[in-house]
């Protein structure tokens, strides 16, 4: 018993080493800033708006808003993806919503209580991957529709705007 737990030792501390012989360092577009989402669209990279979603409470839900009716950031990709140099947020916590146009403005209304939050409101599927050391690629999981959209990290009312055509 003792030789095969020496045997599989050996044969583990042989093998660990090449997963980590075998990656390739990432020699792709980078981010400009910290802490900002930018659409990949190929080799550029196309920061999107950032802004201060103002906040305002209202029977039971609690709605944003974004000034401006459409984003400044366009992108025609149904799925788009995202390079993120991770700083002070964790892109582990951003959320993407769909947001309204109301009065000129971009709108998200969410449930206090997270429990009665309706399908329309709810967030989009998202998938977080690490590229290197504090940067991540976030890839959008599911076609989106034309209109507008806002990553937001959780507990903050800082939104990342684009438009989706």
């Amino acid at each position: 018993m003792r030789l095969s737990i020496v045997t599989l030792t050996a044969a583990l501390l042989i093998v660990a080493p090449l997963p980590v012989a075998a990656q390739k360092k990432y020699s792709g577009p980078r981010p400009e800033k910290s802490d900002v989402p930018f659409l990949q669209h190929g080799k550029k990279l196309i920061e999107v708006e950032t802004s201060e979603a103002g906040e305002a409470q209202s029977k039971g839900d609690v709605n944003y808003t974004v000034p401006g009716a459409n984003s400044p950031t366009r992108t025609p990709v149904p799925e788009p993806v995202f390079l993120f140099q991770s700083d002070k947020i964790n892109p582990e916590r951003l959320s993407l919503f769909r947001m309204e146009v109301k009065s000129g403005q971009r709108a998200l209304s969410l449930p206090s209580d997270p429990r009665r939050r309706k399908d329309k409101t709810r967030p989009l599927f998202i998938l977080v991957s690490p590229i290197e050391n504090r940067l991540f690629k976030v890839e959008v999981n599911e076609p989106l529709e034309n209109g507008e959209y806002c990553l937001s990290p959780e507990g903050s009312n800082k939104v990342f705007c684009f438009s989706e055509y």
